[in-house]
């Protein structure tokens, strides 16, 4: 039995390779095909070309890569009409892969999405385009379900596989003493950590407005310690880069500096090891929920992309935690809201404000407990179910 999935990003990686674990749990010969990333591979996924070629956002970055995206489409339209595979789950990356389950829907194959789109924010035009693409729709969050109840879309919340991973009750003083250990950070200062992305062009948006902003509050708090955790070898080098450019600007840069510590990957122990972190909105900020961070939340696009998204988004907030409670719990600076002066001086009243602090942990700790449902298990279970309706009794592989 073949299973076909595509998945686009690291995060689909993640969700994928567990996502396979519990399905061979329940189909112990299925195959497994389509694109996935290195820990989807480990898994013994076959991906017919690199995952990278799918990773790219915003609305009009695409466009230059329409060719291949649409060559790519074309390969696996072909693949899985031949194949046939029992059912396909298209891992988030909308764009792309509703456009994809639109064509093998059309072609007989039953069809998955995993990770709900943001009709919730950009308005429910695009629900209509799920109503005929998708069979089952797996949701990560309780407040996704009702607009498909509603379009009479089939949906299941699955909850998140990182609230599954982090203990909600852990004690974080413990947490946090360890992961500067483990990072070699100066266990007794008040750490900040700086998360301004893992793509090219949005660190080269963000990163410098926030090593002005941290550069701003150690004129002001001497004390402070900076780590900025890096997604890859190439972001490093670029966030080195602009930290060498900024520190050169100060005459005391050199004792500045050893206020930074800028670190190849591990950002889970980073935002650990912090009190407080400063980034990019996305996944990340989910993380820094579940690890009882409090946070400041910045977002910044191209011009032509936040032109357009300025005037479709239908929703007040952008960043997970804020979204999941239903209220600003975190603050977040959007476009040309993110400068300097807004960040630090936020991010000083953060540090300055431990009553702040404790009601968000609590917070943060019941949002936490909604969304930890073991979501490998029930998606498998779920997806499951789908393809045992379609097979004869004596093929069924549940238990």
């Amino acid at each position: 039995m073949l299973i076909g999935i595509v998945a686009g990003e690291a995060s689909g990686d993640i969700l994928g390779a567990g996502l396979i674990r519990a399905l061979r749990e329940r189909f112990p010969t299925a195959r497994f095909q389509g694109v996935g990333g290195p820990r989807m591979l480990e898994c013994g996924f076959h991906s017919i070309t690199a995952m990278e070629r799918l990773s790219v956002m915003g609305f009009v970055e695409p466009l230059g890569r329409l060719p291949e995206l649409l060559r790519l489409k074309s390969d696996l339209v072909k693949l899985f009409s031949t194949e046939k595979p029992a059912v396909f789950i298209g891992i988030d990356s909308p764009g792309f892969n509703l456009r994809l389950e639109q064509s093998l829907h059309d072609a007989g194959i039953t069809t998955v999405h995993y990770v709900s789109p943001s009709v919730w924010a950009w308005g429910e035009k695009r629900i209509h385009k799920i109503a005929k693409a998708v069979d089952l729709m797996l949701a990560l969050f309780p407040f996704e379900s009702a607009i498909y109840q509603q379009h009479n879309i089939p949906v299941h919340c699955v909850g998140h596989p990182m609230a599954d991973r982090i203990d909600p009750d852990e004690d974080q003083q413990q947490v946090r003493e360890q992961a500067r250990q483990q990072l070699a950070l100066p266990a007794a200062h008040e750490i900040v950590c700086l998360m301004p992305g893992s793509r090219r062009d949005e660190v080269a948006r963000l990163a410098p407005v926030f090593l002005k902003a941290a550069i701003a509050c150690l004129q002001q708090r001497p004390g402070l310690h900076f780590v900025i955790p890096c997604a890859n070898a190439s972001r490093l080098a670029q966030v080195q880069g602009l930290l060498s450019q900024f520190l050169q600007q100060h005459g005391d840069g050199k004792a500045l500096g050893a206020a930074f510590t800028v670190l190849d990957g591990q950002s889970h122990e980073s935002m650990r090891a912090a009190d407080i972190v400063l980034l990019a909105s996305g996944t990340a900020t989910l993380e820094a929920m579940l690890l009882k961070r409090p946070m400041i939340v910045a977002y910044k696009l191209s011009a032509p992309t936040w032109w357009l998204a300025s005037r479709l988004v239908k929703v007040p907030y952008i960043s997970l935690p804020n979204l999941l409670a239903g209220e600003e719990l975190v603050p977040e600076f959007l476009q040309h809201a993110v400068t300097q002066d807004a960040l630090s001086q936020e991010l000083l009243r953060w540090l300055d404000d431990s009553m702040r602090q404790a009601a968000l942990h609590k917070t943060f700790t019941r949002i936490h407990r909604s969304i930890r449902l073991d979501a490998n298990a029930e998606a498998a279970n779920a997806i499951a179910g789908l393809i045992n309706r379609q097979r004869p009794a004596a093929e069924t592989s549940l238990p």
